[in-house]
This record gives C-alpha cells, structure tokens and sequence, in this order.
C-alpha cells in the first residue's frame, strides 16, 4: 500500500526542508526577480493589447487572474522561507556550539604551553649558560696551569736538589 505523497514528503531526509530551502535559494537570486518581472510585464502586455475575445486575463476586470498567481505564489513563499530559514537556524546553532568547544580547547591548549613556557624560564634560570661555562673552563685552565708550573718547579728543585747530592757523592 502506498503512502499519501506528503508524508513521503517530509520522510527521508527532510525533503521537505530541503526542498524549501531549493525554493527559497531560487526566489533569493536576481534570476528569479528578472524572471519574475519579465512574466508580469509579459503578462500585462497581452492582456492589455490582444484582441479581447483572445485575453484571458482582461484590463477591464484589473487583472484579477495575475493577482490570484501572485498572491498565490506568495502564501507559499512565507512559509517555505521561513522553513528554510528555520533549518539555517537550526545549522547555525550547531556551527556556533561547535565554535564554542573549539575556542574551549583553544584557550585550554593555550594556558597549557604557558604554564609549560613559565616552567621552561624557571628551569632555564637553573641552566648553565655559555658564559658561566666559559668562565668556570678559564678558572680550571689557569688552575691547571698554574698546578704545572708549580709541578715543574716542584721537578726542577727536585733535580737540582739531586744534582747536589749526586756531585757531593
């Protein structure tokens, strides 16, 4: 048994909304008021210069027929704009919650590598720069060499102190 055709309308992926949405992106285009206005004039062209046995539409009864197709056309363009508009809310509710948690783990993903940046200064206070260690090198150079002067001298006495020994023997 089929179904009456608008409940299959409004099954199946919002057709219906879809379909509004169609309908009111066509009336949203300046196609559509170039259209439209051509029709009209069309319209009010033929009605007025045809033979009157040939108008469907006379002057005389003020175009009664066009303004039942235009108001026609627009008690059913309020509704589905509004329907169209409804969903574009509906998505933009979305979108805006989903910026939200975005901007959530933004400003968390930020506070962390701050407090890693302020960790990282604090740990760099207690690292030793290139200054320091040149310093302190320079210290233990002069240190040594001053271990090897006195060394040699050590040795020095040492020989002449072997040297006398050796010539009073």
């Amino acid at each position: 048994m089929r179904t009456p055709f608008v409940p299959r309308l409004w099954s199946r992926n919002d057709r219906m909304g879809r379909l509004s949405e169609a309908f009111a992106r066509g009336m949203g285009t300046p196609w559509f008021l170039v259209g439209m206005s051509a029709f009209v004039i069309v319209w009010l062209v033929y009605n007025s210069t045809a033979p009157v046995g040939a108008q469907f539409d006379p002057r005389a009864l003020n175009f009664t027929l066009l303004t039942l197709i235009l108001s026609l056309q627009a008690s059913y363009a309020a509704p589905m704009i509004l329907l169209a508009q409804n969903r574009q809310d509906d998505r933009d509710r979305v979108q805006i919650e989903q910026d939200r948690q975005r901007a959530e783990r933004n400003l968390a993903d930020t506070e962390y590598l701050a407090r890693e940046v302020v960790a990282l200064r604090l740990a760099m206070k207690d690292v030793a720069t290139k200054d320091f260690l040149r310093a302190e090198l320079r210290a233990l150079l002069e240190e040594l060499e001053r271990r090897d002067e006195d060394n040699d001298a050590e040795a020095e006495a040492a020989a002449t102190d072997d040297l006398a020994r050796n010539q009073r023997e």
